[in-house]
């Protein structure tokens, strides 16, 4: 994300009535979080007041059940069932008529199954981290007044989904795994070890065992080798 000092450098604080959005970030790297927090926290300037932060999917519910904000920025890859999992625990507050939660993902992955997984969860747009703090503010706003927010070439993924009057398109495979076993898959994918994966996902050594002998048969894949390929193939690392 750019340097926010070059963005905010000189801007007059906001008039009284000016536009303002309160803010959860889910980010399971803290450093991160302190950086968006640094470019987008300044309420004088930006309108924007950050209530609450989380770093994995259990933390992440409890802070928004408990602030209601009117916008979470949500990133997709989170220890405990990711993304996708706090938008489904927290459907009943995106289904709130009077004051919805609304949800923005903003990750690091440009992969399309990861967007349309969001946006078919219920987020309201998908941004990707190398965004302008600047317009990363501007999104949040348009989050919160219900329009849909999506960095240029990923609005390309959704089109193409949602194109048609049938159902989007679906991996028949990759459906047949668990949102952990996914979540697996791609730590596996990207080199990680069993503890390592253990260590990310708060689950024990012989569970992520467990998972990868599910994802293994449940592909039809022979070892970690073929695993890492198919994934590949499918954009998933």
């Amino acid at each position: 994300m750019s340097d926010a000092t070059e963005q905010t450098q000189g801007e007059p604080e906001r008039e009284p009535g000016a536009r303002r959005a309160r803010v959860v970030l889910v980010d399971d790297h803290r450093m991160f979080r302190a950086g968006v927090q640094a470019e987008i926290g300044r309420t004088d300037v930006t309108g924007v007041e950050v209530v609450g932060e989380a770093a994995d999917v259990e933390q992440a519910v409890t802070v928004i059940t408990a602030t209601r904000p009117e916008v979470v920025l949500l990133d997709v890859h989170l220890p405990g069932g990711g993304g996708v999992e706090v938008l489904r625990r927290c459907a009943p507050l995106m289904a709130d008529a009077e004051e919805p939660v609304r949800f923005l993902a903003l990750s690091v992955s440009d992969a399309a199954e990861d967007v349309i997984g969001v946006i078919r969860g219920g987020a309201r747009g998908y941004v990707t981290k190398t965004i302008t703090g600047t317009a990363l503010v501007d999104s949040i706003f348009r989050v919160q007044e219900g329009d849909a927010v999506f960095s240029p070439r990923l609005a390309g993924f959704v089109l193409d989904a949602f194109a048609s009057t049938d159902s989007p398109p679906v991996d028949e495979d990759l459906d047949r795994l668990t949102q952990r076993e996914r979540e697996v898959l791609r730590l596996i994918a990207r080199g990680y070890a069993y503890k390592e994966i253990a260590k990310q996902l708060f689950i024990s050594v012989k569970t992520v065992e467990s998972h990868v002998s599910a994802v293994l048969r449940k592909l039809q894949l022979s070892n970690r080798h073929e695993l890492t390929r198919w994934a590949t193939a499918r954009r998933l690392v």
